[in-house]
C-alpha cells in the first residue's frame, strides 16, 4: 500500500494540474465578478449583479479584462489542488480502520487537515489574484466620482494618493503579479504574501470539513454494488458539484472577510480593516448581515463546476493513466 501511494503522488500532481487549469479557464470570469461584488460597499455599488459586472468589465477593459489574474491561478492551481486532494486522501488513509472505513468525525478531521495544508499555496495565490481582479473596479469607481482618494495599504504602511479627475479618463494600471510580489516582499517580506492567512484558514478549513465528507457519501450512493465500488464519471461530477455548492454557500461569509482583508487598494471612502474581528464588526455595522452573502451565487457557479471537473479527473485517474499506473482511489478501497 505504501508503494502504491508513493508512486501515485506524481499522478495526483498531474490530476490536480489538469483539473485545476481546466476548471479555472471555464469559470474565472465568474470568479472575477465575485471578487468585485464582494469588495464593493453599500452606497458605492458599481455593479448590480454578476451579469452587469461582466458586461461592464468587457466594455471598459475588453474581453481579456475578465481574465485579469488568471495567470496567477493557472500557475499555482496545480500545487494547490494537488496538495488539497492528496492531503485529504493521505489523512483519510491514516485515520481509517483496518477495513478502510471512517466515522463522520474522522472524515471531517481529514478534511480539516487538508484545508490547513492547502493554505501554504492558497493564501499568496488569492492575495495576488485579488489585486489584479479588483483593479478594474477601482478605476470604474474613479470614472464615476470626479474626486477620488485612493488608499493603498500594505501591511502596517499606508499611503494616501489624492487624485482629481476632471476631463481625463482614468486608466487601469497594468501591474503584473511579479511587480506586486516584488513590492510586497520589499515592504513587508514574505509575511506580505500571507496577509489574510487567518481569514483564509477560517474559510478553507470549514470548506474542506463540509466538502470532503459530503462528497464521499454522495460518491458512495453512486456505486454499482458492494462488490463493484466503481462510480460512473458523471456521478463523480454531480457529487463534486453538489458538495462544492453546499460548502461554498456555508463559508461565503468567511470568503467576504478574506477578500476585504486581502484587498490592498481601496476605493473612495472604503474602510480599511485591522484583522478579522475588526472586519466583521465594521461590515455588520455599516452594511448589515446581508453583506456577508455578497457574491454567494457567483461563488457557487465557480466552485460547483470547478470541483465537479476536479473530481472527475481525480477519480477517473487521468494522471495514473498517463503514467501507466493502476488508478487507485481511497474512497473505494
Amino acid at each position: 500500500m505504501a508503494q502504491q501511494q508513493q508512486i501515485s503522488l506524481p499522478a495526483k500532481l498531474i490530476n490536480g494540474g489538469i483539473a485545476g487549469m481546466a476548471g479555472v479557464t471555464c469559470v474565472f470570469p465568474i470568479d472575477l465578478a465575485k471578487t468585485r461584488l464582494q469588495n464593493q460597499r453599500s452606497g458605492q455599488q458599481m455593479y448590480k449583479n454578476m451579469m452587469d459586472c461582466l458586461i461592464k468589465t468587457v466594455k471598459s477593459e475588453g474581453y481579456f479584462g475578465m481574465y485579469r489574474g488568471a495567470a496567477v491561478n493557472l500557475t499555482l492551481v496545480t500545487p494547490e489542488k494537488a496538495i488539497k486532494l492528496a492531503a485529504n486522501d493521505f489523512f483519510r488513509h491514516q485515520l481509517s480502520n483496518d477495513i478502510g472505513r471512517l466515522t463522520v468525525f474522522k472524515e471531517m478531521l481529514a478534511g480539516c487537515c487538508a484545508g490547513m495544508c492547502q493554505v501554504i499555496v492558497t493564501t499568496p495565490m488569492e492575495m495576488l489574484k485579488i489585486q489584479l481582479q479588483d483593479a478594474g473596479r477601482i478605476v470604474a469607481q474613479q470614472r464615476v466620482m470626479p474626486s477620488v482618494v485612493t488608499t493603498l495599504k500594505m501591511g502596517g504602511t499606508s499611503a494616501v494618493l489624492s487624485r482629481s479627475y476632471n476631463t481625463a479618463t482614468p486608466q487601469v494600471i497594468r501591474m503584473s503579479a511579479i511587480e506586486i510580489t516584488r513590492e510586497l516582499l520589499r515592504t513587508k517580506g514574505v509575511a506580505g504574501l500571507y496577509r489574510g492567512l487567518g481569514a483564509t484558514l477560517m474559510r478553507d478549513i470549514p470548506f474542506s470539513v463540509v466538502y470532503f465528507p459530503l462528497f464521499a457519501h454522495l460518491q458512495q450512493l453512486g456505486q454499482h454494488s458492494s462488490e463493484d465500488p466503481s462510480v460512473p464519471f458523471y456521478w463523480s461530477f454531480m457529487s463534486g458539484c453538489l458538495a462544492g455548492s453546499v460548502a461554498a454557500v456555508a463559508v461565503n461569509p468567511c470568503d467576504v472577510v478574506k477578500t476585504r482583508l486581502q484587498s490592498l487598494k481601496k476605493g473612495s471612502n472604503e474602510e480599511t480593516y485591522n484583522g478579522v474581528v475588526d472586519c466583521i464588526r465594521k461590515i455588520l455595522r455599516k452594511e448589515g448581515p446581508r453583506a456577508f452573502l455578497k457574491g454567494a451565487s457567483c461563488r457557487v457557479l465557480v466552485i460547483a463546476p470547478l470541483f465537479g471537473i476536479v473530481q472527475v479527473v481525480y477519480c477517473v485517474g487521468v494522471g495514473e493513466f498517463l503514467l501507466g499506473y493502476t488508478p487507485y482511489n481511497i474512497y473505494s478501497a
